[in-house]
């Protein structure tokens, strides 16, 4: 291959190409075959093969995901649909022929251009899904048709990405009433989730919204145009910036993610009351005291904390920033884990004793719940008017404010006996007491294990 010159490489790689769209096609003319026969009951084809639909089976066979094996169904199904194409009818789409013929003869010509090579099932794959279907009537399939021939004119030339976003530009146009749903529907469909891998990595999912997606996108070219082949015509000052975001180290994909941590960090100390409301932001890490200190042979902090909130560990540079960045509070244990009592002087717990009480309990400590200490109440075990009870630590647990009102409403009760465990007592004098485990990671520095003597000093 090497021996060959540019033109024989293009011309090769051209024919490879035309050989893998025709085995392509193939494989979605199988595949409409394989969904027609899968129909049946109890799953036809595919239910007779092992498989739920026509998809798994699919991918089972050409091996690739899930997502490539729904393109090739979704593409087979298409061809399908029967009906002549309007422009192919004798004398135009006739009132008899439009009364007869079904909603979905106006992409009969993208079949057409597919089976025949014109178009790639990929290309055909977003044209049909950018405009998506047409409205009732004649007219309306007519227009759609029109549109779909424009776009695969123009297929040839444009990646398959850009052929998806006219399509449905294309489709906006045509049905502004249908595009302002369509905004509705992303809008209520936003959202931003998170979750931790096996190896302890946080990820994030983020579904945007339109208005909030190109204000991101606006976000990311501004701060990494350099890096995209930004203006040329710029002031000094503008050139050494780029020069110097170009000798950045970092990845495109670093880049964007310290820029939206710093537009987060800016946003956050911009006005914490409108912004958050009642609680101020902030990452609270926990790290026992007397073991931190030692560094290694670079200055690290040999240490481990934990979140506050779920208990993740951080290492020791991270806690490390922590501490020259924002400093320090003391929360003094006794071997129960029993700090800072203000007895009865005052009715609530003091936001010094909840971040005692977080530490020691790590989140909501009903059975099963996953509630972090920043969504909890500090509940008194024993009630302040009923049972005379303290405002201390060792009488106080946190419950989460649905927990909290179930404890409170059903007749759920909560009582420690001295230092002892703590027992959440089901309604009903009949039911066994559970007892309460702290969640907090740090756990075992107030409560060692059996049978290890000077666990703590150790």
């Amino acid at each position: 291959m090497r021996r060959l010159d540019d033109d024989e490489v293009v011309a090769l790689m051209t024919e490879a190409a035309a050989v893998i769209a025709c085995a392509d096609r193939l494989r979605v003319v199988s595949a409409a075959v394989v969904s027609e026969r899968s129909v049946a009951p109890h799953g036809g084809l595919s239910g007779a093969r092992g498989h739920r639909s026509s998809v798994t089976l699919v991918q089972q066979i050409t091996g690739g995901t899930r997502g490539d094996a729904s393109r090739i169904v979704r593409a087979g199904t298409s061809l399908l649909d029967e009906g002549a194409d309007v422009d192919d009818a004798p004398g135009g789409m006739t009132a008899d022929v439009a009364a007869a013929a079904p909603a979905s003869v106006w992409h009969a010509g993208l079949r057409e251009a597919m089976l025949s090579g014109l178009l790639t099932v990929a290309q055909h794959d977003a044209i049909r899904r950018g405009l998506g279907e047409p409205g009732e009537g004649a007219e309306a399939a007519r227009v759609w048709a029109i549109a779909a021939r424009q776009l695969a004119d123009e297929a040839p030339a444009l990646p398959v990405e850009e052929l998806a976003t006219r399509a449905r530009a294309m489709r906006d146009a045509l049905d502004p009433v249908g595009a302002e749903q369509r905004f509705t529907a992303r809008f209520a469909a936003r959202s931003w989730r998170t979750w931790r891998d096996a190896d302890g990595g946080t990820h994030a999912r983020i579904d945007f919204d339109d208005e909030m997606a190109a204000w991101v996108q606006a976000i990311r070219d501004a701060a990494l145009r350099p890096r995209r082949g930004g203006p040329r015509f710029v002031t000094d000052d503008e050139r050494a910036a780029a020069q110097t975001l170009q000798r950045d180290p970092r990845t495109d994909e670093q880049l964007e993610y310290d820029l939206m941590m710093d537009v987060l960090r800016a946003g956050a100390l911009a006005s914490a009351e409108d912004v958050f409301g009642a609680r101020q932001l902030g990452v609270r890490l926990v790290a026992v005291k007397d073991a931190v200190g030692s560094r290694d042979a670079f200055g690290r902090l040999l240490a481990i904390g934990h979140r506050e909130d779920g208990g993740a560990a951080v290492p020791g540079s991270v806690l490390d920033r922590a501490l020259c960045d924002t400093g320090s509070s003391t929360v003094t244990v006794d071997t129960g884990g029993n700090p800072l009592d203000v007895g009865r002087e005052q009715r609530l717990f003091t936001s010094n004793q909840r971040i005692a009480l977080a530490v020691r309990d790590g989140g909501c400590v009903w059975p099963g719940c996953d509630r972090p200490a920043s969504y909890c109440e500090a509940h008194h075990c024993d009630h302040w008017a009923a049972d005379h009870g303290r405002t201390d630590i060792d009488r106080g647990v946190l419950l989460c404010r649905f927990h909290h009102l179930l404890l409170h409403n059903q007749g759920w009760r909560i009582s420690r006996d001295r230092h002892g465990p703590v027992l959440l007592h089901p309604p009903g004098a009949s039911e066994k007491p559970i007892e309460l485990r702290s969640r907090s990671p740090l756990w075992w520095a107030w409560d060692p294990p059996p049978r290890r003597a000077r666990w703590r000093a150790a």
